[in-house]
């Protein structure tokens, strides 16, 4: 089942965003880690900021989360975890599929390069990579992000905005 996530599922949620961002550990810059991953203050800080997160449950065990924001003419993809011992099952498949059917307009996902497996999750969802020039300018215009993460990071974009941009 999916559902929006509440303020009590904050602990539940940084648990599967740690959990599942082990991976990155050897795969993005040293430079740009951090432990935790992402801490409390920081999620409040994306709550807060107009990302509303929704979750896949499952015998009332919360197994993955996935945040959406409306940013002016487009929608952002934002913070999608899966617990490691439930990858593979297509619950972050059912999250995105769920909130691109929400969305207005286009929709983007930030995620790091090194992440290859993130790409290839979307782009197998139709999503493709822009040009380094175009998501330079995506993310400054869409994220609140360190120049260094901009450095690191690709953004790819669903047909709306193919559409759009045509």
């Amino acid at each position: 089942m999916i559902r929006a996530c509440e303020i009590g599922d904050i602990p539940l949620m940084l648990e599967i965003i740690n959990d599942a961002a082990r991976a990155y550990w050897g795969v993005i810059p040293d430079d740009c880690r951090q432990e935790p991953y992402m801490a409390e203050e920081e999620l409040r800080r994306e709550i807060a900021s107009g990302v509303s997160f929704w979750g896949y449950q499952e015998d009332s065990e919360l197994l993955g989360v996935m945040g959406i924001q409306p940013m002016r003419v487009v929608t952002l993809i934002r913070h999608a975890y899966v617990r490691t011992a439930h990858r593979g099952r297509g619950i972050g498949s059912k999250l995105l599929a769920f909130l691109h059917s929400t969305s207005r307009g286009p929709v983007l996902v930030g995620t790091w390069a090194a992440a290859t497996w993130a790409i290839a999750f979307y782009e197998k969802h139709g999503f493709r990579q822009v040009t380094s020039e175009e998501k330079d300018r995506l993310l400054r215009a869409y994220w609140t992000i360190p120049d260094r993460q901009i450095e690191t990071s690709v953004v790819l974009v669903d047909a709306a905005w193919r559409q759009a941009e045509g």
